[in-house]
């Protein structure tokens, strides 16, 4: 599978946990975490769903991958562009690539992770840009409480 593809494959992935986390009745952003191109870790923006502020997707995802020791080889996938908190997950943990599906609708802190020295790809999904945009059209006091801006 060429390099292109791989990177569909596991944001395919990362847009199936947003579709679950839409279905609970929160915020539609999925988030995966590869390791040396194995799936080590899922998760969903549950912020709404169990009421806590700091849930977003990329959170939940490496919390349910676990302690790995090491971060280094692994590719952190989010269907959104990350914010300044899950950013600040992957500069923390030392994870080399972040690969958004969209920035249209929130261009999050994708400035800060390159100064520090993180690789972001940004694919420009229509499937991730449309989903958020549906999704805050309708909830639009949700989406302003999730990005801090209420």
């Amino acid at each position: 599978m060429t390099e292109e593809g791989m990177l569909q494959k596991w944001m395919d992935c990362a847009v199936a946990e947003a579709r679950v986390g839409l279905k609970e009745g929160g915020i539609p952003i999925g988030s995966v975490l590869v390791q040396n191109g194995h799936l080590v870790g899922r998760g969903h923006n549950r912020r709404v769903q169990q009421g806590n502020p700091i849930l977003h997707a990329e959170i939940d995802c490496l919390r349910n991958a676990g302690r790995l020791g090491s971060y280094r080889g692994c590719v952190l996938y989010s269907t959104l562009m990350p914010c300044y908190l899950c950013a600040g997950a992957a500069v923390q943990f030392g994870i080399p690539l972040v690969v958004a599906g969209e920035s249209e609708n929130f261009t999050g802190a994708r400035k800060f992770l390159e100064t520090m020295g993180v690789q972001v790809i940004d694919l420009h999904r229509e499937d991730c840009i449309s989903m958020m945009q549906e999704f805050i059209s309708r909830h639009p006091s949700l989406w302003n409480e999730d990005i801090g801006e209420l």
